[in-house]
């Protein structure tokens, strides 16, 4: 099992920005790759970023890219989400979620193929 553990929410104001952290726990040496994904009040789960656990390598949904960061400290087991230039439609509960088998290109920003979810954590921007 891996626990997932987000921080990092927050009201901020449209331009804004803010950083999430997702603290991995358990088995991590099993992970494959970790991602961000965001859900609004009405809305699906959608897709934010994905980074491999090994190499680095990422992956961004097209409506934050350029604004959003996706990074990994595999010391500390911790992936961050760096929000930049942040607007009223960024607005969701943001989860951390973890796969333990490799993600083709297909299946990436898919929820369902991920074994492991944070509880979530609110970001508000506000106009």
């Amino acid at each position: 099992q891996v626990q997932l553990v987000e921080s990092g929410g927050g009201l901020v104001q449209a331009g804004g920005s803010l950083r999430l952290s997702c603290a991995a726990s358990g088995r991590t040496f099993s992970v494959y790759a970790m991602g961000w994904f965001r859900q609004a009040p009405g809305k699906e789960r959608e897709f934010v970023a994905v980074i491999s656990w090994s190499g680095g390598n990422t992956y961004y949904a097209d409506s934050v890219k350029g604004r959003f960061t996706i990074s990994r400290d595999n010391a500390k087991n911790t992936v961050y989400l760096q929000m930049n230039s942040l607007k009223p439609e960024d607005t969701a509960v943001y989860y951390c979620a973890a796969s333990a088998k490799p993600l083709g290109p297909g299946a990436r920003q898919v929820a369902r193929v991920y074994d492991y979810w944070g509880q979530g954590t609110q970001v508000t921007v506000s106009s």
